[in-house]
C-alpha cells in the first residue's frame, strides 16, 4: 500500500498543479484553455506538424480565441474574423504593434531592430515610413514597372527555351517562378539580375539559396527554444551558433552590394540627384544611399541592410510559392485555367504580351490570385505580435506580454466563414465591390499597422507572373499533383510542381 501510495504521489500533485492553474485562469478572466497546461511544456504536447494544421484542430476544438501556455510562453491564439479585427484595429491595435523577443529577431532582425522585428515606437514608424514612402509607394513601384515587364518576358522565353518545339514538354515550374520573382526584386532592390540565360548564375545567387535552406532546416530548433529555453542546454547547444553564422553570411552579401553600388555612385562624380542623373529610375539601395549622404546618423549600413534583406529575402520567397500553389490549383482545375486563358485572350489578345494594367482589368485572374491566397497561404500563421499592455479581446483579459498568433490558415479553411472552403472556386469573388467587403475573412497578408508593405508589389508581381504563363502556354498536369504542405516560417509546397508545357501558337512572335 506504502508504495502504492508513493506511485500515485507524483501524479497527484501533477493532478492538482493542472487543476490550480486551470482554475486560477478562469478566475482571472483569461480565455478558455485546454486542460491540462503541464508543467514546463505547457500545452505543447497538443501540436505536430504542420503547426497550422495543429493549431487549427485545436481551435476548431476548444474554441477561436484560447489561451495557450507554450512552454515558458503565454499565448493568445486567435482564430476567428471578428476576433482578429478586434486585435488589430483601433486602441488594440497599438497595444500588439509588438514583437516577441525571439531568436530571428535577435539574429537576423539586428537586435530586434529591423522593420520585421522591431517593436512599436519612433525606430519601427521610421523605418515603415521610409518603405512606405522611399521604397514601396505607388509611385516608386510604378516607376520600376519596366523591370517587371524584362523579365515577365525572360520567364516565358526561359520555357520557350526549355520547350523548344516539342509538345507536352515537361517542366519545373517551381524554378522558373523562382527565379522570376528573385529577378524582379534583385534588379529593383539592386539593379542586377542573378538568373537567366543572359548572365551567368552569379555567386550571391549561390549564397542565398545556401542561407534559405539552412534558415528552412534550423526552423523547428528554433521554435523550439523561443518555447523551451531550456532546451539549448539538451541538444540545441548549437542553434544559436547556426544563427549567427547564417546571419553573418547575410551581412556580409548585402554590404557587398552596398559597397558596391556606393563605388559606384563615386564614380560618377556626383550624387544622384545632380542635373547629369535627372530622370534616372534609381534602385531602392540607390534611394537608400542617396538619404544616406543627406541624414548618415540615422540612414547607417546596418538600417539599409536589413531594410534590404527584409524585401528580397521575405518577397522572393512568398510570392513565388503563391504562384506555384496557384499553378498547382489551376492544373487540377483544368476548366478554371480554361476561363482564365479565354479572359486574357478575349482582353488582351495575341498580338502582345499581358502588361501590368492589364492584371487589373482581369477580375478571373484577380478572383484566382485571391483563391490561392485563401487555401494556401504562403504565410499561414501570421507573423506573431505581442502585448505591450493589458487589454481586453473578446470580452477576455489579455495580460501584457502575451504572444499574440492569427491563425490564417484556419480563418480561411473555417465553413463558419466560407461556403466549401476546401474547394477551389474563384467564381466566389464574383460580385465583390471592394476588397475591403471581405473584412477579415482574407487576411494573407495580415493586417493593422503591422501588415505587409509589399502587399501591392506581391500581387502585381503576382498576377503578372501568373497571367504570362496562362496566356502564352497550355498546360496539362502529370498524374496527381501532390498538395502537402511543406515546414517552416512560409508553406510551401513539399513536392516542386512539375507540368507539360506546350507553347501557344502566336508566342514567338510576340516575344522575340
Amino acid at each position: 500500500m506504502e508504495n502504492l501510495c508513493l506511485y500515485l504521489s507524483p501524479v497527484i500533485l501533477l493532478a492538482l498543479y493542472c487543476t490550480a492553474v486551470h482554475v486560477i485562469n478562469k478566475l482571472r478572466n483569461l480565455p478558455p484553455s485546454p486542460f491540462p497546461a503541464l508543467p514546463f511544456i505547457g500545452h505543447i504536447y497538443l501540436l505536430k506538424r504542420p503547426f497550422h494544421r495543429s493549431l487549427s484542430e485545436v481551435s476548431r476544438r476548444y474554441g477561436p480565441a484560447l489561451f495557450l501556455k507554450l512552454g515558458s510562453r503565454a499565448v493568445f491564439l486567435v482564430s476567428s474574423p471578428s476576433l482578429v479585427e478586434e486585435c488589430l484595429t483601433n486602441k488594440n491595435d497599438l497595444i500588439f504593434a509588438n514583437r516577441p523577443d525571439f531568436l530571428n529577431g535577435r539574429h537576423f532582425g539586428y537586435n530586434y531592430t529591423s522593420l520585421s522585428w522591431s517593436s512599436y515606437g519612433e525606430h519601427w514608424r521610421n523605418l515603415r515610413r521610409i518603405s512606405s514612402i522611399e521604397l514601396l509607394s505607388s509611385h516608386r513601384i510604378q516607376m520600376l514597372s519596366q523591370i517587371r515587364a524584362d523579365e515577365t518576358l525572360n520567364l516565358v522565353r526561359k520555357l520557350l527555351h526549355v520547350t523548344g518545339e516539342e509538345l507536352d514538354r515537361v517542366v519545373e515550374v517551381k524554378s522558373a517562378l523562382f527565379e522570376y520573382m528573385f529577378n524582379v526584386l534583385t534588379r529593383m532592390i539592386m539593379g542586377k539580375r542573378y538568373y537567366g540565360k543572359s548572365v551567368k548564375k552569379l555567386k550571391g545567387a549561390n549564397l542565398l539559396e545556401e542561407i534559405a535552406t539552412e534558415t528552412t532546416n534550423l526552423a523547428f530548433e528554433t521554435n523550439v527554444i523561443d518555447y523551451l529555453p531550456f532546451m539549448r542546454w539538451f541538444g540545441f547547444q548549437h542553434v544559436e551558433k547556426k544563427l549567427t553564422s547564417i546571419h553573418e553570411k547575410r551581412d556580409n552579401f548585402m554590404q557587398k552590394v552596398l559597397e558596391e553600388q556606393r563605388g559606384m555612385m563615386d564614380n560618377q562624380g556626383s550624387c544622384l540627384s545632380d542635373a547629369a542623373t535627372v530622370g534616372k529610375k534609381k534602385t531602392m539601395v540607390e534611394v537608400l544611399l542617396d538619404l544616406q549622404r543627406s541624414e548618415p546618423e540615422y540612414y547607417t549600413d546596418e538600417t539599409i541592410k536589413n531594410l534590404l534583406l527584409v524585401l528580397l529575402q521575405g518577397g522572393s520567397s512568398t510570392s513565388s510559392i503563391a504562384v506555384e500553389w496557384a499553378f498547382s490549383l489551376l492544373l487540377d482545375n483544368p476548366h478554371v485555367l480554361k476561363k482564365a486563358q479565354t479572359e486574357i485572350d478575349t482582353n488582351v489578345g495575341t498580338e502582345r504580351l499581358i502588361a501590368e494594367s492589364d492584371v487589373a482589368a482581369l477580375p478571373y485572374l484577380q478572383h484566382i490570385i485571391l483563391e490561392t491566397l485563401r487555401l494556401h497561404p504562403p504565410v499561414s500563421i501570421i507573423m506573431p505580435h505581442r502585448s505591450s499592455a493589458e487589454c481586453t479581446v473578446g470580452g477576455y483579459r489579455i495580460p501584457a506580454g502575451t504572444i499574440l498568433l492569427v491563425n490564417s490558415w484556419e480563418i480561411h479553411h473555417n465553413p463558419k466563414f466560407w461556403a466549401d472552403p476546401e474547394k477551389f472556386r474563384p467564381e466566389r469573388f464574383e460580385g465583390l465591390k471592394r476588397k475591403n467587403d471581405l473584412g477579415f475573412r482574407l487576411i494573407p497578408f495580415g493586417s493593422g499597422r503591422r501588415s505587409c508593405p509589399g502587399k501591392n508589389l506581391a500581387i502585381t508581381a503576382i498576377g503578372l507572373g501568373l497571367g504570362s504563363l496562362i496566356q502564352c502556354f497550355d498546360w496539362k498536369k502529370i498524374g496527381e499533383i501532390d498538395m502537402s504542405e511543406g515546414l517552416g516560417v512560409t508553406t510551401p509546397k513539399v513536392q516542386p510542381l512539375l507540368a507539360k508545357c506546350t507553347p501557344r501558337p502566336f508566342v514567338k512572335k510576340i516575344v522575340y
